[in-house]
């Protein structure tokens, strides 16, 4: 049966995150005109002139200039039809972003909203972006390199997630599902690593696993299996990414008695081999 496909940004690169400037008459590569897809990383969006286009989870997003957007992992879009616009795409690895920035973008429980810049705001990130490109171009050998890239990159999603926290005002009230879903995020954050069961949460919430399951896909479009594992296997990359602990340790501190079962869950997950991942993103 044939499945959406997943885009993986270690595909691209090896530092986890991948920034560029589009203008009109840019050649498309033609992996990226496939049709539908879904990363497994965040997409940020901004327009400076001209309009574009993207199509996300069934819905049209239209830009105009001083637009920004992000893509969630896991949601279904097309490639943006940036023919007649300037703008700045960035992708980025979810590990790279902090769990309170990670609560605004995914707390968002239907299709985010595009925020529009006025010319003030639409130039600070122009500044920022400016910057992290050239960052990002330069020797790779060079002193610092990602310190500096990192920082850089934080100061621009620390901006968009304080953008989108303040319109968090002016949205309406929430369904009885998707206040469920959100409750459900907020459980699974402070237990992924002794609850991995979708019946135990459903317990805690007071709801049928079926029930929980349903509010999930209709408001998310995935599973509640779906994000206890990608809570368990992100903070699985960030503990083999940030620090030195054995592929055992990190088994038992999520969790997991047998590192055998963490091992195969891992490499189901990720495509890799906890080590071969520790060896791919260190230096």
């Amino acid at each position: 049966m044939p499945v959406i496909p997943m885009h993986q940004l270690v595909d691209r690169s090896e530092i986890g995150l991948q920034i560029d400037y589009f203008q009109p008459g840019d050649r498309k590569d033609e992996a990226e005109t496939l049709g539908a897809h879904r990363d497994d990383h965040y997409i940020f969006f901004l327009v400076e002139s001209g309009s574009a286009g993207l199509m996300i989870d069934f819905q049209r997003v239209e830009f105009v200039p001083g637009s920004l957007y992000f893509v969630l992992p896991g949601q279904v879009h097309h490639r943006i039809s940036n023919e007649m616009a300037y703008g700045w795409f960035l992708a980025v690895d979810t590990g790279l972003l902090t769990a309170e920035q990670r609560q605004v973008f995914e707390q968002r429980l239907v299709l985010q909203q595009l925020v529009r810049l006025d010319e003030a705001g639409r130039q600070r990130y122009q500044q920022v972006l400016q910057s992290l490109l050239q960052q990002y171009g330069s020797d790779p050998a060079s002193p610092f390199y990602r310190q500096v890239l990192y920082s850089l990159l934080q100061a621009f999603t620390g901006m968009v997630a304080a953008e989108y926290k303040s319109a968090e005002k002016s949205e309406g009230s929430r369904s009885r599902k998707m206040e469920l879903a959100q409750a459900f995020k907020q459980e699974l954050s402070a237990t992924y690593k002794t609850m991995k069961s979708p019946s135990a949460y459903a317990d805690k919430l007071h709801v049928s696993s079926a029930y929980l399951n349903e509010a999930l896909k209709q408001v998310t479009g995935m599973s509640v299996s779906y994000w206890i594992s990608q809570e368990v296997m992100l903070e699985a990359k960030r503990m083999l990414y940030y620090t030195r602990l054995s592929v055992k340790e990190i088994a038992l501190e999520l969790g997991y008695d047998d590192p055998n079962y963490f091992f195969r869950l891992f490499r189901q997950h990720s495509g890799l081999t906890p080590m071969a991942f520790r060896a791919q993103y260190r230096e």
